[in-house]
């Protein structure tokens, strides 16, 4: 009896906690650079880069590179409980280094309670967005930061062999991921996220790969996303691409996958060269895979090869990675591991036509995404 009590109690706790965590909303009222720093109350939030990195006096890239913070929700406020080690949210870190010219990709995670002494978020003004400690047996900190006009990164991993130090600047003014920022999930009025990116960033800076630092400069893309109901309970998983074209537009698509495989959702966004965003719907594009690969060490099977028709946009793409194995295995979490790679685009005639980044999540057996 008593047991059956503390279950009821628990339980109830656990169901108030869930109810108070904030869902996206279409009129939401944005204020920048403020709503660049961590917006409590929601589940989830992350702040993500990728991009294609050239060494100085080379002219083809040489890395792709991903770096992601993560704040994930424990509870919608801190716990009251007189300790320092008392968290509402965890602090997590992805980074990723390709070699493009080898094929040789390394990962690197981090995860903390956000605590003074492991990670945090900052508060506007402060410079700092996001902070903690790196990797087992690294000194060094990972670090995010507004530089007041893009923002500032760096992580290493003395363990794996490398490091990230990038700085960045807007080429193209920031864009909302759906009206207002509102990007919707599924169907119901609460499956969406907040949403916005900037398509094209000036990057310059430094990787270390194997105890040799490159200076590099490239092109990143930046996605800023929270909400609490990122995924339904029928979603698996997602397939997402990023691409910067050569004639000056970007191209975001995402498609959420049921436990069939089937497209439970889609929507997408084509920035023009200059001027307003147009949204698209499941309807407007299509997207084919034309082979697949197997990875040896999770034994997950992703899509290794896209083409991209968006009719009234006149665009047929084919997509392919730039390196087979760009395959994230987390350390840390089990059954944590997806696709994050650099891919090239090329268009009906063959010739190139941009690059970008895919990102595939829940591919794998028992590999839903954790967020």
């Amino acid at each position: 009896m008593i047991s059956k009590l503390v279950a009821t109690v628990l339980l109830a706790a656990a169901l108030q906690v869930q109810s108070d965590w904030r869902p996206a909303r279409p009129d939401y009222s944005w204020s920048f650079p403020q709503d660049h720093w961590a917006r409590p109350g929601y589940k989830t939030e992350w702040w993500y880069f990728t991009g294609h990195l050239t060494p100085r006096g080379e002219r083809v890239p040489r890395y792709g590179y991903q770096f992601t913070f993560f704040r994930v929700g424990l509870a919608p406020r801190l716990p009251e409980i007189s300790s320092t080690w008392a968290a509402a949210n965890l602090v997590m870190g992805h980074a990723a280094l390709t070699d493009l010219a080898t094929g040789r990709h390394l990962f690197s995670e981090v995860i903390y309670r956000a605590t003074p002494l492991l990670g945090g978020f900052g508060t506007y003004p402060d410079s700092v967005l996001v902070w903690s400690r790196g990797p087992v047996g690294t000194g060094a900190l990972w670090t995010l930061r507004w530089n007041g006009r893009g923002f500032d990164f760096t992580m290493a991993d003395s363990a794996r062999g490398f490091a990230i130090d990038l700085r960045t600047e807007p080429v193209k003014p920031l864009v909302f991921q759906g009206p207002n920022g509102y990007s919707r999930k599924g169907l119901g009025p609460t499956a969406a996220s907040h949403y916005y990116s900037f398509t094209r960033l000036r990057t310059a800076g430094t990787v270390a790969l194997g105890g040799t630092s490159t200076r590099v400069t490239g092109e990143s893309w930046m996605d800023k996303e929270f909400g609490s109901n990122q995924l339904a309970a029928s979603q698996v998983g997602w397939d997402w691409f990023s691409l910067q074209l050569d004639d000056g537009r970007e191209l975001m698509l995402y498609a959420l996958r049921d436990s069939t495989g089937a497209v439970d959702f889609a929507s997408g966004t084509v920035v023009p060269r200059a001027g307003t965003p147009r949204y698209l719907s499941r309807e407007d594009f299509l997207v084919r895979v034309t082979r697949n690969w197997r990875s040896a060490a999770t034994d997950a099977e992703y899509p290794a090869g896209w083409v991209i028709e968006v009719p009234r946009e006149r665009l047929r793409l084919a997509v392919e990675p730039l390196a087979a194995d760009q395959e994230n295995r987390s350390r840390q979490l089990t059954k944590l591991y997806y696709w994050e790679g650099a891919v090239r685009v090329r268009g009906a005639d063959g010739r190139a036509a941009g690059r970008g980044f895919v990102e595939l999540t829940g591919y794998g057996r028992g590999a839903r995404p954790a967020l």
